[in-house]
């Protein structure tokens, strides 16, 4: 069976993306890639996701959740409340059927970000909250994890997390090997590329858990152009230059992982 790329972890909905979609779109689609797994960051965008879904059917996957930081007009973040969580439950629950994963959720420690013990409490809750929602509707987890590597894998590991993806993983070899004894699955974009330190990570972590992003319209190769869901050749060509494989190989096994990981996300 032939695969194609699998892009685990995408903003399609963003705004960057608004004005030129169609041409995206049709991208993406030339570039071999099949499924993008579309998360959220704010309540706001739950419905921009499902309209895109609706779109296209075949290539949108759904994911809903709440980022561990909440905008607040312009650049500014803060940390995102549990009530928050609270408020997104019934969106969440009616739109199961749709959904292949809750995410974008998790942890971040970065100090400019959450400054004090409250913010870094109240994004303790809200993840708690969301993997306790994605084990009871049976979804995987699609995690974001900055400053915050040991204690995100530690914390999913407790609360007995079995399925989940940590998107753009930057933490230590030996934290990425915890996680993969429990069997989670690591993805990294195209920045990754000018990374001397995820080269180190990405030859440690077996191929058979890792799975490809763009994190789009983030984090491509060059930090001050918009990225897209077409540059994920880019994290796959990357990532079999460091393990000596052939990228058909990387994209053929991320593919299966990815749909591993995602099993409502495969419509072949």
């Amino acid at each position: 069976m032939e695969y194609g790329f699998v892009d685990c972890h995408c903003h399609i909905s963003a705004r960057e993306f608004e004005e030129d979609l169609e041409d995206v779109i049709q991208r993406t689609r030339e570039a071999g890639v099949k499924t993008l797994v579309a998360v959220t960051e704010e309540v706001g965008e739950f419905t921009r996701v499902l309209q895109l879904q609706d779109s296209y059917p075949d290539l949108v996957a759904p994911c809903f959740g709440l980022h561990p930081l909440q905008s607040v007009g312009g650049p500014e973040q803060r940390s995102v409340k549990p009530q928050e969580v609270d408020a997104a439950l019934p969106q969440i629950y009616s739109h199961r059927d749709r959904l292949v994963a809750v995410g974008e959720i998790g942890l971040d420690f970065t100090p400019w970000c959450a400054p004090t013990q409250q913010d870094r409490n109240d994004q303790m809750s809200a993840f708690i909250k969301q993997l306790n929602v994605a084990k009871e509707m049976d979804l995987p987890v699609n995690v974001h994890s900055r400053s915050a590597a040991k204690i995100t894998v530690e914390t999913m590991r407790e609360q007995g997390v079995s399925r989940a993806l940590l998107h753009n993983f930057a933490g230590r070899p030996s934290v990425a090997l915890e996680g993969v004894k429990a069997g989670y699955f690591f993805s990294f974009p195209p920045a990754v590329c000018r990374s001397q330190q995820r080269h180190k990570l990405i030859r440690q972590i077996p191929l058979e858990h890792i799975c490809l992003e763009t994190d789009s319209p983030a984090l491509g190769l060059d930090r001050h152009v918009r990225n897209e869901p077409s540059n994920i050749y880019l994290s796959c060509r990357y990532i079999a230059d460091v393990k000596g494989l052939l990228p058909q190989t990387v994209r053929l096994v991320t593919a299966q992982n990815a749909y591993r990981l995602f099993p409502k996300a495969n419509r072949c």
